[in-house]
């Protein structure tokens, strides 16, 4: 598989790595870093530890890296602290920092790649008319499960988590969010989805089942197809 060997996704992996050590020195608040970085700190060794079994494309490995990037950010400053943000809120004459608001548009644009490339690699949606509005669907369901643990941050550590928050004072934040994180996911969508279809017709398709269930490979054996309902397209 000549997609293992490339150089880009060890690239990306080395300077995730380099980031994060550079995002944990110091940080603002160091329970608010954890709890920001968590998904890279996590979703990095899964990548490196499934590659051979499952690589993956280089527009996701991309997007991956570069929202690593602005999780890392976040994590170091906080949110509501990002410098950039606050310079774009002084120049834009802004209520409030919107930094926060590009992670949550992220939090929708890149794991819509994500998404589109499990579903189109391990189910019978690659191709289908449903794989786009499922996707955007996932991708919603995340965000909210995500402001689900905000909440629960809120509950435990009361005041003390208002830098994970990061409301600035908004009583709509969490519902901003959300709306943030479905509008880049149906970008994502819209604009990506041309250039990820050719980049997945140059990956093997895995054997879901026959790794699931551990059965050998059914290549050559004669399957019926008696009482399928093909997937609309």
């Amino acid at each position: 598989m000549t997609a293992v060997r490339r150089p880009l996704p060890a690239l990306l992996a080395g300077a995730v790595v380099v980031g994060m050590v550079v995002s944990a020195w110091a940080p603002k608040d160091r329970a608010t870093w954890f709890l920001e970085t968590v998904w890279v700190l996590v979703g990095l060794p899964l990548i490196v530890l499934t590659w051979r079994r499952f690589p993956l494309t280089g527009l996701l490995c991309c997007l991956l890296a570069v929202h690593a990037v602005v999780l890392m950010v976040g994590g170091h400053y906080t949110y509501a602290q990002v410098p950039l943000g606050n310079w774009l809120r002084d120049e834009l004459g802004l209520e409030r920092n919107p930094y926060d608001r590009l992670g949550h548009l992220m939090q929708g644009f890149v794991p819509a790649v994500l998404v589109r490339e499990l579903l189109s690699r391990t189910s019978p949606l690659r191709g289908s008319r449903w794989l786009a509005p499922l996707t955007v669907c996932a991708c919603l369901a995340f965000s909210a499960v995500f402001e689900m643990l905000e909440w629960l941050a809120a509950v435990v550590g009361g005041q003390a988590a208002d830098a994970f928050l990061a409301t600035q004072g908004d009583v709509w934040d969490t519902q901003w969010d959300m709306f943030c994180a479905l509008v880049g996911a149906t970008v994502s969508v819209l604009m990506l989805a041309r250039v990820h279809d050719r980049q997945l017709a140059k990956l093997p398709r895995p054997d879901v089942t026959s790794s699931c269930s551990g059965a050998a490979p059914t290549a050559g054996r004669r399957t019926s197809t008696r009482g399928t309902t093909p997937l609309p397209r």
